[in-house]
């Protein structure tokens, strides 16, 4: 436990505070948690009740977050506490992003100091950290101090988030943070209000600010059959990212049903192609299908001739030919964080 940043005493006689780590900006009662459920107001002051509290940690491929164009075929080291200021009806990690409600309040997971993270990465030779599973957000302390340490030692530092973060938090973070996959995951304030508990706007101005700050930026739609795969709504998607920057990669991906959102089917792979498709259309150059492997959506294709540079299947990513960064057919520069590794096949 750890008396939390991003917060003010609004009524010191009351004992109310108001958070400002996410966009929700909630006022907590003294005794109460925001909701996230992770952020409690004692005597006054509001507490992180999973600093160092880390409920998961993996070694995984870096395309598994996803991120095709950050680090290609490196390792990224995952760690993950319980909560999360969403409460998406359709959450494929609900039995930790909603632990503490599930669990009447209750904060799992085992004892760790950033020190202890960082070194874990390099003794697995991972490139980077991922603060992801859930939405990072609700452990920015944590993952502040380590990204800090991360950053001394050379390792990159990526957000697998739903976008919510305030710009005072991300402004704090960004200096530290290399990549970030946001989930736009719809459209509609109807999709983020009754799917979510939460607002669009909030994610759109998130996505915004974090290119403006110069963090690598990808985004990702889980497409729901008859909750956001209409035409015009994936090509407004669509529109919005190219109108930020057209080098941004999207993930289109697959959703199946899970948690409360089992009334429906699992999207058809045509949704997804159709979804590319309009991406590509819009004038993305970098526009991936996700969840259904063996799409030829996986690789990835030079935007100047069109030659196939990366191919992936599933999480496993091989070049044909990228030299550090450049297309090894025309020499063209693709967008991304790339090492010097030459990757050939």
């Amino acid at each position: 436990m750890k008396e939390a940043d991003f917060y003010n005493v609004l009524d010191a006689e009351k004992g109310i505070v108001q958070c400002f780590l996410c966009s929700h900006r909630c006022k907590i009662k003294e005794g109460r948690r925001g909701l996230c459920q992770v952020r409690e107001n004692q005597d006054g002051r509001l507490m992180s009740l999973v600093y160092g509290r880390l409920v998961s940690e993996n070694v995984d491929p870096i395309e598994k977050k996803p991120l095709f164009h950050f680090l290609p075929a490196s390792l990224s080291y995952s760690i993950s506490t319980v909560g999360c200021n969403f409460r998406c009806l359709h959450c494929q990690n609900y039995e930790i992003s909603q632990y503490p409600r599930l669990h009447g309040g209750s904060i799992v997971g085992a004892g760790r100091i950033p020190a202890e993270v960082v070194k874990a990465a390099q003794d697995y030779r991972c490139k980077s950290i991922s603060y992801t599973y859930v939405e990072p957000t609700i452990f920015m302390e944590f993952a502040y101090d380590t990204a800090l340490l991360a950053h001394e030692a050379g390792i990159k530092n990526v957000f697998v988030s739903n976008g919510y973060t305030t710009p005072e938090a991300t402004k704090k973070i960004a200096p530290y943070l290399d990549g970030n996959n946001i989930d736009l995951k719809a459209f509609t304030e109807k999709f983020y209000h009754e799917v979510c508990g939460a607002k669009l706007a909030p994610v759109l101005d998130t996505i915004r600010l974090m290119k403006e700050l110069g963090v690598w930026v990808e985004v990702t739609t889980l497409i729901i059959p008859e909750w956001n795969d209409s035409h015009q709504e994936l090509r407004n998607i669509a529109k919005f990212i190219a109108g930020i920057d057209p080098d941004i990669p999207w993930h289109v991906t697959r959703f199946h049903p899970t948690y409360k959102m089992t009334d429906r089917s699992a999207t058809p792979t045509s949704t997804v192609k159709r979804a590319r498709d309009i991406g590509l259309d819009e004038g993305l150059n970098y526009v991936y299908t996700g969840n259904i492997p063996g799409l030829q959506g996986e690789n990835t294709f030079c935007p100047s001739c069109g030659n196939t540079v990366i191919e992936r299947t599933g999480f496993m990513a091989s070049a044909r030919k990228l030299d550090k960064g450049a297309c090894g057919f025309c020499e063209h520069s693709l967008a991304g964080v790339f090492d010097d590794t030459k990757m050939k096949s």
